[in-house]
């Protein structure tokens, strides 16, 4: 069985909900992280035999949305892709399968991935059997995204007071390592340090390329971060200022097999050399 080698990794900037990505689709996203992985990697889009892209928000977006950004990169529809939705997870299984993929010896080039956009997430409603009045929208991002699909009235931010409560984490120690958080992002972004995975996404209206991320607040502190309101319940711990974030973005890798990593003479990050599994 091969060796999987991963030769080309990249990620566009990371967007804020309704912000500098609020007209690009995760499609458009995702097509942007593809090409640039095959071009790292100094492949054509035809040597890519397989795509497979996580996300979570796919309600209206039409079928199959990493073959759309697949066909964006100029993949061939002589490769397969296919989407996978695994929550939270999604992006990190599509690592895994298409480790599996070129280790079963089905495959010897695949793009694995993640692309979502939270911001253009749509609002649904079931028309059939309605003749006349008005009708409820869902909003997908809460229904399909944040909201448990068992206990529909648990939002994840409950589920997150909820282990708060359970394992005893305080208000002040979230809060702090939020504000570590940040403050090492600042720093990070400071240094350079994420630049060179960072692709750059053309800008709808001026052209310019978008290539930093949106999302990062320099100069967080502790002090601020008290100040803010708790968001789920009265008397809660998880706040706007210590909670993930609603956001934009893509991200993708290259992997390939030993084979073709000699044929093609390739510098390799990191040989694959097992998967873990998870539940999402």
């Amino acid at each position: 069985m091969s060796e999987v080698y991963i030769v080309a990794a990249c990620r566009t900037p990371i967007g804020s909900f309704q912000g500098q990505f609020e007209k690009h689709s995760a499609v458009e996203l995702g097509t942007v992280a593809i090409a640039e992985a095959v071009k790292r990697a100094s492949l054509q889009p035809e040597d890519v035999n397989q795509v497979i892209m996580g996300q979570v928000l796919t309600a209206g977006q039409g079928q199959n949305p990493a073959r759309q950004a697949a066909l964006g990169a100029k993949i061939p529809t002589s490769s397969t892709a296919y989407t996978l939705n695994l929550l939270c997870g999604s992006g990190l299984k599509t690592v895994a399968l298409g480790y599996q993929g070129i280790k079963n010896g089905d495959y010897e080039v695949i793009v694995a991935g993640g692309q979502e956009s939270m911001t253009r997430a749509e609002h649904s409603a079931y028309l059939r059997n309605a003749k006349m009045g008005n009708l409820n929208l869902s909003d997908t991002l809460l229904k399909d995204g944040l909201h448990d699909a068992v206990n529909k009235d648990t939002h994840m931010g409950h589920t997150a007071e909820n282990l708060a409560k359970i394992y005893g984490i305080s208000r002040e120690a979230q809060d702090e390592f939020a504000c570590k958080s940040q403050n090492k992002t600042e720093k990070a972004v400071t240094d350079g340090f994420f630049e060179k995975e960072i692709v750059g996404v053309p800008d709808k209206k001026t052209g310019n390329l978008i290539a930093k991320d949106e999302f990062p607040k320099f100069g967080t502190t502790v002090e601020k971060l008290s100040k803010f309101r708790p968001c789920f319940i009265s008397n809660g711990t998880v706040t706007a200022g210590n909670a993930s974030g609603i956001n934009d973005g893509a991200a993708a890798v290259l992997l390939v097999s030993e084979k073709q990593l000699k044929q093609r003479q390739l510098t390799p990050f990191s040989a694959n050399r097992g998967i873990c599994r998870g539940w999402s």
